[in-house]
């Protein structure tokens, strides 16, 4: 199976890369997060993932767009600026762009890495990438990463990954503070 996958940072990449290729499946990574904020975290992550691409020997396709404006001017249109509506719509343009980018280069599926974190909205991200799939006429590869959540954040410590203290966007920097 040639598969696409949404990759967020190398921490959440190891397990699911770990995972898929027991299922003797390669994937191809995916680089698009127009929501990670402020532009040095953004280049951390980023700058770690083609590390981590480079010594597992995986191909790496980068959508290096830093979309800070347009992400908060997005989501200041929505009717409301809750964390679940904007979690929502964070998932929307990074699953679409994935099932596009696996449609027009012909990938049998894809997949993201947001499926490991037991942080984010699991329900959601299966569904909006279900309705990507639909939209794209590509295969959604749905898997629960979830219980290897732990080991992979332990072998990105090991390894001396970059590890991140928030979801990524400029509100969740905000509410880490908060607390």
């Amino acid at each position: 199976m040639k598969l696409l996958l949404h990759t967020c940072c190398a921490p959440c990449s190891i397990q699911c890369v770990e995972l898929l290729a027991a299922e003797e499946i390669k994937p191809y990574l995916f680089w698009y997060n127009p929501n990670i904020h402020p532009f040095t975290e953004y280049r951390s992550r980023r700058d770690t993932l083609c590390v981590f691409a480079l010594e597992k020997g995986l191909q790496l396709f980068t959508d290096d767009e830093y979309g800070l404006r347009s992400f908060v001017k997005n989501v200041s249109k929505m009717e409301s600026e809750s964390s679940v509506d904007r979690c929502l719509f964070c998932y929307r343009i990074r699953l679409e762009r994935t099932a596009r980018l696996a449609s027009e280069r012909s990938f049998d599926a894809f997949s993201t890495t947001l499926l490991i974190s037991p942080y984010q909205k699991h329900d959601a991200i299966k569904e909006i990438g279900e309705q990507a799939a639909k939209d794209f006429s590509v295969d959604f590869l749905y898997r629960d990463f979830r219980p290897r959540f732990h080991e992979g954040q332990k072998q990105a410590r090991d390894s001396g990954y970059y590890m991140q203290k928030y979801c990524g966007c400029i509100y969740s920097e905000e509410e880490r503070y908060l607390k």
